[in-house]
């Protein structure tokens, strides 16, 4: 232990939690350097696997609402995904297209008969399934939305004889493939409140203190002294964090999760520099630019020269299941060209 040190002294990282609700946490995090900060932001952001609706199959639809706007609308209603871990990602699963291991299977039938009206809310979302647990990919209904009356999004408005008869499948994916799938609506990130840095370059018309006020944050540290000198080595250790969840997680499992996130990452990364071979690994990177394998260790990757849809699949005009792209095929100096 280094003898400089006081007793009780706090050198290593920390949480402060400021303050907890149902939808949103905020929390101080010291004693870590930027990167790392910054690394579990954007694995709270992009990193988080959720349940979405990714496919809908329109099999009556009379309303004035396209099926490409209801499938959109669809995929952009929050999901509970607690135990989403649960689920196999689709690529991962044996199944041709979806399965119970891989998807959950929701069903929407509404009918308008009276003159008044109807409006379809998420709550008309009614699982056929089981899945891992009961309440996976049940819509979120959020109890403060007094305009939907506690029923959750809006999905369509059908006046009199119009009809909405809508099969949904539900998968497990990251915001990294399709923002459906962000656990979070924002997630607020500041450091240096003070800007005793001088990381900022704060755009003024008279006095950038008063044009500028400080925020909540900087009640949290001392003001700097008008006579302090400027450190030029000094680096930012203390970060405030302001997570909030759009519903398909608590705030405290989605910084669990980021943190998870970020190990199996680290966990990737030394495995590949002690070389580990594929029995000895136990982690499994998530990340949709893989082609479907488990980590970047995998031998199947193709190295960018096939298609990334379906494997290396045709395009919609032309070309053989499997075709690759016409690489070493280029005018500069091989024999063919891409259009021979």
């Amino acid at each position: 232990m280094d003898d400089y040190l006081m007793d009780g002294e706090d050198t290593g990282p920390g949480v402060t939690v400021r303050s907890a609700g149902k939808s949103n946490v905020e929390f101080t995090l010291r004693n870590v350097d930027l990167a790392l900060a910054n690394s579990l932001r954007r694995a709270m952001l992009s990193e988080i696997p959720t349940i979405a609706i990714d496919l809908v199959e329109v099999i009556t639809n009379t309303s004035v609402i396209p099926d490409e706007f209801l499938a959109h609308r669809l995929g952009l209603i929050p999901l509970n995904s607690e135990n989403a871990d649960k689920l196999l990602y689709t690529r991962d699963c044996e199944c041709d297209g979806y399965c119970d291991q891989c998807s959950i299977t929701l069903d929407l039938q509404a009918k308008c008969s009276a003159d008044e009206v109807m409006i379809v809310f998420a709550d008309s979302l009614t699982k056929e399934n089981q899945g891992p647990t009961p309440d996976i990919g049940k819509p979120v209904v959020s109890e403060v939305d007094a305009s939907a009356k506690g029923r959750g999004p809006v999905i369509a408005k059908l006046r009199k004889n119009q009809e909405l008869h809508l099969k949904c499948i539900a998968k497990k994916g990251i915001a990294k493939e399709h923002a459906k799938w962000a656990p979070t609506a924002a997630v607020g990130f500041e450091y240096d409140p003070y800007n005793k840095l001088h990381h900022l370059d704060l755009w003024r018309e008279q006095d950038a203190a008063e044009e500028w006020p400080k925020t909540k944050n900087a009640k949290w540290e001392d003001p700097p002294l008008e006579s302090a000198p400027f450190d030029y080595r000094a680096e930012p250790s203390t970060f405030y964090l302001d997570v909030e969840s759009v519903g398909t997680l608590g705030p405290n499992t989605i910084v669990e999760e980021s943190i998870k996130a970020l190990k199996l990452k680290l966990a990737a990364v030394v495995s590949e520099l002690t070389g580990a071979v594929d029995g000895e690994k136990d982690y499994e990177p998530r990340d949709p630019v893989m082609n479907g394998s488990n980590g970047a260790h995998e031998t199947t990757m193709d190295h960018g020269f096939t298609t990334p849809f379906n494997g290396g699949g045709s395009s919609a005009w032309g070309g053989a299941l499997g075709s690759s792209t016409p690489f070493n095929a280029t005018p500069y100096g091989a024999p063919t060209t891409a259009w021979q």
